[in-house]
C-alpha cells in the first residue's frame, strides 16, 4: 500500500537519486521529496564525459538526463551545492552544509543514500601535481577542458585501460593528442575475453595509440611543465598530462557514521528492496552491492543502468511499495574508435570460478546478408555449462554501426530467463537482408555451441 505524505529525503543527485525522487512522486504526489546533491548538476550523464572532451558533444548541457527545471517541475525540491555531513537515524535528521557554510537540519520518514562512488587513484607519489587529471564529475571534466584548452596538449598519458581509459583514449586522439595508454595487467578491457581484449587493442594501435601493458605505474614526476608516469621497472613514460584511470570505489563514510552496515565488497549491504540494516533507510545505485542474477550473490559492480533501476526500487518502497531489485548479470557496451565492444553474464574464467564447467567458443558471422553492401564482421564469444547447457555469457566486438548492442540485450535476455543455449535458435528474432539473417548471428553462435557441446559428449 502507498504511503500518503511522506517526507522523502534523498542525498545523492546523480541515476539513483533523481530516479528514486521521480518514482516516489509518481507514485504518491502528495510527498515531500528533496533531494540534497553536492554539486550543481543533478542528473547529468557522467558516462557522456568523454563525449563532451573529445569535442563530439560540444555543449556540456546536452548532458543532462533531465534539466534542473525539469526535475523542479515534477515537484521535488533540490538543495544544489549542498554536503550532507552527518545522518541521525534515531532523530531521523540528516545534517547539511551549503556552499556559503550555512549548516541546517532536513527531517525525513525515509531516507535514501545515493553517494555514489569515487576514483580509486593509485597511492603514488605525484597523483596530486598540476596536470595530473581524474574523470569522474562534471567538475572533473571541466577542470580537463579548460586545462586543454588554455594549453593545447600534444601528448598524454592514461594510467588504466578499463572503459573510461579506453574511452578516454579515443577522446583524446580525436581531439588530436598523441596517446599513450598503460595498463597493469596482460591486455586491455579485462571485462572480455583476453582474445577480444586483443581485437580491442589492435584498434587502438590503428588509430595511433600507444599500448604499454604489464606496467604498473610507481610515481610521477615532472619536469618543467612535462610530466612523466614512471613504472615499477623505471621507464618513463612523457605526456603533457596524465590521466589517472584506475577504477571506483563506493562513496560510504557518511553511512557507515550512521551505522549503516557495509557488505564484504566493501559497498553498503542492502536487500532486493534496497533497504539497509536502519529502519526507513534506503541506499541505491554506485555506493551500494549489487545483486548478482546469475551467481546470486552480491557484488559491486557499478553501472548507470543499475543504478536507474535500484534507485526506481528505492524510491518505490520509500513511499510505501514492495518492488524487488530483479539484479544484473553486468550487462555492458563500450565504444572505442570503430568498434563496439559488448558482454553479459560470466567469462569463462569466472564461470570455472564460481562452480559451473564452462565450455567457451568463438564464432566470427557477418552482422547481415554479405551480399548487401556494408557487411560487418562480428566477432562472438558465448559461453555454457556443459552440465546442464544452460547459457552462462556472451560477449561481441564489431563495428559499432553493427547492432552489436541490440545483439548483447539478446543474450542478457536470455539469461534473464534462465535459458539454454540451445533454446536462442528458438526465438523468433528479426529478418532482413540489410540487418541480420535468417538466422542472426546471436543463434549462429548459439547452434556452434550446441554443436561443440554434443561433439564433446560423444567422445
Amino acid at each position: 500500500m502507498i504511503s500518503q505524505g511522506v517526507r522523502l529525503l534523498i542525498i545523492g543527485g546523480s541515476d539513483a537519486g533523481i530516479s528514486a525522487a521521480l518514482r516516489a512522486r509518481e507514485l504518491e504526489p502528495r510527498s515531500e521529496v528533496t533531494v540534497v546533491v553536492a554539486d550543481g548538476y543533478p542528473n547529468f550523464s557522467i558516462c557522456g564525459l568523454p563525449f563532451y572532451l573529445s569535442g563530439e558533444t560540444p555543449d556540456w548541457h546536452s548532458l543532462a538526463h533531465r534539466t534542473t527545471d525539469e526535475i523542479i517541475d515534477q515537484g521535488i525540491a533540490l538543495r544544489l551545492n549542498t554536503f550532507a555531513r552527518a545522518i541521525d537515524p534515531e532523530r531521523q535528521v540528516v545534517g547539511v552544509v551549503d556552499q556559503a557554510g550555512v549548516s541546517a537540519d532536513l527531517p525525513y520518514d525515509r531516507l535514501i543514500i545515493g553517494t555514489g562512488a569515487e576514483p580509486a587513484p593509485p597511492a603514488i607519489p605525484g597523483a596530486d601535481l598540476p596536470g595530473v587529471f581524474r574523470l569522474h564529475t562534471m567538475d572533473d571534466s571541466f577542470a580537463l577542458n579548460a586545462w586543454m584548452t588554455q594549453r593545447q596538449p600534444a601528448s598524454a598519458v592514461i594510467v588504466g585501460a578499463g572503459y573510461i581509459g579506453v574511452e578516454m583514449a579515443d577522446a583524446l586522439t580525436h581531439r588530436g593528442v598523441a596517446v599513450t595508454l598503460i595498463q597493469r595487467g596482460s591486455g586491455v578491457l579485462t571485462t572480455i575475453e583476453p582474445e577480444l581484449g586483443q581485437i580491442v587493442e589492435t584498434e587502438l594501435r590503428r588509430h595511433g595509440v600507444s599500448v604499454v601493458t604489464n606496467a604498473a605505474i610507481s610515481a610521477i614526476s615532472q619536469n618543467d611543465e612535462q610530466l612523466a608516469a614512471i613504472t615499477v621497472g623505471g621507464e618513463r613514460m612523457a605526456g603533457d598530462l596524465i590521466l589517472l584511470a584506475t577504477g571506483v570505489r563506493p562513496v560510504t563514510a557518511l553511512a557507515t557514521s550512521a551505522g549503516v552496515q557495509l557488505g564484504e565488497t566493501g559497498a553498503i549491504r542492502v536487500n532486493r528492496a534496497m533497504e539497509t540494516n536502519l529502519p526507513d533507510v534506503y541506499a541505491a545505485g554506485d555506493c551500494v552491492e549489487t545483486w548478482h542474477s546469475l551467481l546470486e550473490c552480491p557484488v559491486y559492480l557499478p553501472l548507470g543502468t543499475t543504478s536507474h533501476k535500484q534507485g526506481r526500487v528505492a524510491g518505490e518502497n520509500a513511499v510505501g511499495g514492495h518492488r524487488q531489485f530483479m539484479g544484473t548479470f553486468g550487462t555492458q557496451v563500450v565504444k572505442v574508435f570503430e568498434l563496439a565492444i559488448a558482454r553479459t553474464g560470466l567469462l569463462t574464467a569466472e564461470a570455472r570460478a564460481n562452480g559451473y564447467d564452462p565450455l567457451t567458443i568463438a564464432v566470427s558471422a557477418w552482422d547481415h546478408k554479405a551480399y548487401y553492401p556494408g557487411a560487418q564482421r562480428l566477432d562472438m564469444r558465448v559461453t555454457g555449462d556443459r552440465v546442464s547447457g544452460r547459457l552462462l555469457g556472451a560477449q561481441i566486438v564489431g563495428h559499432w554501426r553493427a547492432e552489436v548492442a541490440k545483439r548483447i540485450d539478446v543474450f542478457a535476455t536470455a539469461l534473464a530467463n534462465r535459458m539454454s543455449v540451445d533454446a536462442l535458435s528458438d526465438l523468433d528474432l528479426s529478418y532482413t537482408p540489410p540487418l541480420s539473417s535468417p538466422w542472426d548471428p546471436v543463434q549462429m553462435t548459439a547452434q556452434a555451441w550446441v554443436s561443440a557441446w554434443r561433439a564433446e559428449q560423444k567422445k
